[in-house]
């Protein structure tokens, strides 16, 4: 299994599940991150923080350190 950080530009991801615990997973989920969920991956900046991704028809800007908490197919 991988991880939302990983995936490529362009790419459309499945969620998995979140690793993260407490305030941190919240956070994520509050941004519409659950799993099943399709997120597409629109950019990524050069040095791969932050990351600019579609969720549910909204595009949100995903810290690296978030992106790594959500597992993805």
């Amino acid at each position: 299994m991988r991880t939302l950080k990983e995936a490529k530009v362009g790419e459309t991801v499945l969620v998995q599940s979140i690793t993260g615990t407490g305030a941190v997973k919240r956070r994520i989920m509050d941004m519409g991150i659950t799993k099943g969920v399709q997120i597409a991956v629109r950019k990524v900046a050069p040095l791969g923080d932050p990351m600019e991704v579609t969720v549910r028809g909204y595009e949100l800007s995903l810290r690296k350190a978030d992106a790594e908490m959500v597992q993805v197919e």
